[in-house]
């Protein structure tokens, strides 16, 4: 056996999102993962401080930081794409769970438990998925944003649409970081700093 997990966890450097798309700034699956481990942070701490939550934050950022690894096998497959029909997303599931256990494969038996549970998150711990599911979304979000401030018209109908899909997240957390948030990023440096 390789030992070759971890190896294969920085090669989401070499993945890019937004494939079918004209970026501005491209972005990195490792990015992605950074800014969605920053996200679920965020939502934890707002839920633990302001809705009575006891979210394990700790778990939440190793579900984030490691939410896309399959994608070092499959790419990142564009949203109108991955959910195009119940087939196509069955199917994505399908090879999604291959590439889990290829990258368990990868681990020694001694740390294939730990690992398990936390590329299978979605399975085992539903609460702290839902809400890396909303920092996921939310990060699309954001990107879509900075796109569209640096003038890219590209990203228009992805920021209505991702808009729409986290308005139906139910997630109070979510909605305190949109409505108290998620403003400051409209904002120059400047008007940052000043604020």
């Amino acid at each position: 056996m390789s030992n070759s997990f971890f190896a294969l966890a920085f090669r989401q450097k070499y993945i890019t999102r937004w494939g079918l798309m004209r970026n501005v700034r491209g972005e990195s699956l490792s990015e992605h993962a950074c800014d969605v481990a920053i996200l679920t942070h965020a939502l934890c701490t707002i839920g633990n401080t302001y809705y009575g939550k006891s979210y394990d934050t700790g778990r939440a950022l190793s579900y984030a930081l490691f939410h896309d690894l399959p994608e070092v096998f499959t790419g990142d497959m564009p949203t109108p794409v991955k959910y195009y029909s119940e087939t196509t997303r069955e199917s994505y599931k399908k090879v999604e769970k291959q590439a889990i256990s290829t990258l368990i494969s990868k681990l020694p038996d001694e740390l294939k438990d730990e690992y398990s549970d936390i590329l299978d998150f979605e399975e085992n711990d539903r609460e702290l998925a839902h809400l890396v599911k909303c920092a996921d979304k939310l990060s699309a979000l954001i990107k879509c944003i900075e796109e569209e401030n640096s003038g890219n018209r590209e990203f228009k109908n992805a920021r209505a649409a991702t808009e729409k899909s986290l308005e139906k997240m139910s997630c109070p957390e979510l909605d305190y970081f949109m409505r108290e948030v998620l403003p400051s990023f409209d904002m120059t440096l400047d008007e940052m700093q000043k604020s």
